[in-house]
């Protein structure tokens, strides 16, 4: 690790499922599996299971069914972006603020993204 980064903590907060059916989904994960919904709305669902959350969301164009995508958090966002970009990863535009957190996508291996978040800054 370059000496100009410090060390922070990533923290995997929640896996989203692509899904071509959203209320079958859902109906799967609570009814056949027994998780715990705790959240759902239009196009998002999330179930109660422990520290890291499993989030349900249709699938898109940019987003096919069948695939997953890993939700990081950390602490400082712009820092973790600056870092990531400093060691050549593509952290594409600028975060935007979604349900209280600030949210960015990182590309990983094999073009896979990756959803980074962190705190609002506070004025």
């Amino acid at each position: 690790i370059p000496m100009e980064f410090k060390i922070m903590t990533v923290e995997l907060n929640y896996i989203i499922e692509n899904v071509s059916d959203f209320p079958a989904a859902v109906a799967f994960w609570r009814d056949s599996v027994g998780l715990k919904l705790k959240f759902e709305g239009p196009e998002w669902a999330e179930f109660d299971t422990g520290s890291t959350r499993l989030a349900l969301q249709p699938a898109s164009a940019a987003n096919p069914a069948g695939t997953w995508q890993p939700g990081l958090r950390v602490p400082d966002l712009d820092a973790k972006r600056t870092e990531l970009t400093a060691r050549g990863v593509n952290v594409g535009g600028a975060p935007h603020e979604e349900h209280g957190f600030l949210l960015s996508l990182f590309i990983g291996p094999d073009g896979a993204p990756i959803s980074l978040s962190g705190p609002v800054a506070k004025p």
